[in-house]
């Protein structure tokens, strides 16, 4: 089987647009955009800087993918960039990269697989631009084969001994050159199925290796049969991370920005942190990424940290540094786009879709253990995600709908109706200025609250958004339409409830500036 490779200038505008969108900032003490000379020194720091993506659905193979670091030097100059580690974020068995793979019979990158039958003969086959697979189902006849093989060449980035392997459950053997380095059996950690399929334990073996010199791998693997996820594989082969030195690695990435005169600490979750299938242990970033960023922040005051994560993290830095950026998972224009936004180019446009804690504690999860029996109980009822945090009355680090821009906005003039009736769809206008000084973009927000309700509401709850585009000075006459079902609650059917609601206007969940009262006759 071969993907057929899309790539045009407008997919690739679209991309870029969409993690343009995507992208929030949360933090910026007049960092942002970055005002570089040709003689400026940039610093890039971080596992993640050469990273761009989570595990499990989150990870997909583009054609090209530019890294945080990539996107930096095309715009900085290779020659004003430096870059270090800091910390190994990616624990296990890594993927090879695609560029240092090449596929046996086709001299093209990528790696071939083989379904193979008790018979020996070969079932099913597939050309694979990555070294990191999940099947879930398909044509692949993962229930029926004997064993699997995967089969690709690999240049090697360096001299020295490599610590070649696969992660899997089953039985397999590693082979290089021919040679064959190790067979051993696999077995799941712990009863998470999630996490036996997902994130697999791995084994590996040491070869030595010349840069340069393509080694060939071939590994067999026989997977172990499920019944509860039958005909589902997931399967890594790759290179076990360097032995490093966690403070060495720190010590060098904070005199690397002592030496600069801007640092950009990329940090963030990795595929054995956050995926599908099982649960997350810590909202921590995993390694020593928090020391890290501590560091370079006390070196070089004018530190950015970009984070590369899929949902919430803790930041205890985030007072110490002069700007972040959440990237969640930006795609194959991450690092080209994280580039712009610097620059000032382009505007981070994203607002929170998640609240952000400042510690752990104060997390309004309440208990998610099953019992005995396998029964969980969501007794939370209605009171999820940012209206949590409402209930609990806990002061995140970073609210639901936040984010910043490169200019300054401010909201006037709400004017709606003073009634309204179930079925209806009201018009709320809202007069909003661009008082900074250049052009940008805002998010208003509306929501509503119920006092004296019947029934148990959220404190108050998000009912209708639009995004606002304006020049500097220019001021916008926005109207957003309110459906009277979004005012509604459930009681195996939507009821409208008669009285009085009350609307909040702002740019967040917490960051109100109108307010209006309505009256809703149910009808």
């Amino acid at each position: 089987m071969h993907a057929e490779l899309v790539d045009t200038e407008d997919l690739v505008a679209f991309a870029r647009e969409a993690s343009i969108a995507g992208t929030v900032m949360v933090k910026n003490d007049g960092l942002l955009p970055l005002n570089l000379d040709e003689d400026t020194k940039v610093a890039v720091i971080g596992h993640k800087g050469v990273r761009t993506q989570g595990g499990g659905s989150a990870t997909v193979i583009p054609e090209r993918v530019v890294t945080p670091l990539e996107g930096i030097q095309e715009v900085y100059g290779s020659d004003n960039v430096t870059y270090s580690a800091g910390a190994i974020v990616q624990d296990g068995i890594n993927e090879l990269p695609l560029e240092h793979i090449t596929h046996p019979h086709t001299g093209k990158p990528g790696m071939r697989v083989e379904f193979v039958g008790p018979d020996g003969q070969v079932l099913f086959a597939e050309d694979r631009l990555s070294t990191s697979l999940v099947w879930f189902g398909g044509d692949a006849p993962i229930s029926s084969a004997s064993k699997i093989r995967f089969h690709t060449e690999y240049a090697p980035e360096e001299t020295g001994t490599i610590h070649l392997g696969f992660s899997s459950v089953g039985h397999g053997r590693i082979f290089a050159d021919g040679e064959l380095l190790r067979e051993a059996t696999v077995d799941p950690v712990g009863t998470d199925l999630g996490a036996a399929l997902l994130a697999p334990p791995g084994v590996s073996a040491p070869e030595t290796v010349k840069q340069g010199i393509p080694l060939e791998i071939l590994i067999e693997i026989t997977p172990r049969s499920n019944a509860e996820l039958s005909n589902t594989l997931g399967v890594t082969i790759g290179l076990e991370p360097k032995d490093t030195d966690p403070d060495e690695l720190i010590r060098e990435a904070t005199e690397a920005s002592r030496a600069a005169n801007v640092a950009i600490v990329v940090v963030g979750t990795n595929s054995k942190v956050e995926s599908e299938g099982y649960d997350r242990t810590s909202l921590a970033l995993p390694g020593m990424q928090d020391r890290l960023v501590s560091e370079v922040a006390a070196a070089n005051p004018r530190t950015l940290v970009l984070v590369n994560a899929g949902s919430p993290v803790l930041m205890p830095w985030r007072n110490d540094v002069a700007a972040t950026l959440i990237g969640f998972f930006g795609g194959q224009e991450f690092g080209q786009v994280f580039a712009d936004i610097l620059k000032g180019v382009a505007e981070s446009g994203g607002r929170l879709p998640t609240t952000w804690p400042a510690n752990e504690e104060d997390v309004p999860v309440i208990n998610v253990t099953p019992e005995s029996d396998g029964t969980l109980t969501y007794d939370e009822g209605i009171h999820i995600g940012y209206r949590a945090w409402l209930k609990a009355g806990a002061e995140p680090a970073y609210e639901f709908g936040f984010g910043l821009g490169y200019t300054e906005w401010t909201l006037d003039s709400l004017e709606m109706p003073e009634n309204l009736t179930a079925g209806e769809v009201g018009s709320i206008s809202i007069t909003v200025t661009n008082v900074g000084s250049r052009a940008g973009k805002t998010v208003v927000q509306v929501y509503a609250e119920k006092p004296d309700s019947a029934v148990d509401r959220p404190a108050r709850w998000l009912v209708a958004s639009a995004p606002v585009w304006a020049d500097a000075g220019e001021t916008v006459n926005l109207t957003v339409k309110l459906p009277t079902r979004l005012l509604a609650y459930w009681q195996d059917r939507w009821v409208c409830e008669s009285g009085e609601y009350i609307l909040h206007v702002g740019t967040s969940v917490t960051k109100l500036a109108l307010h209006a009262k309505v009256d809703l006759v149910a009808g």
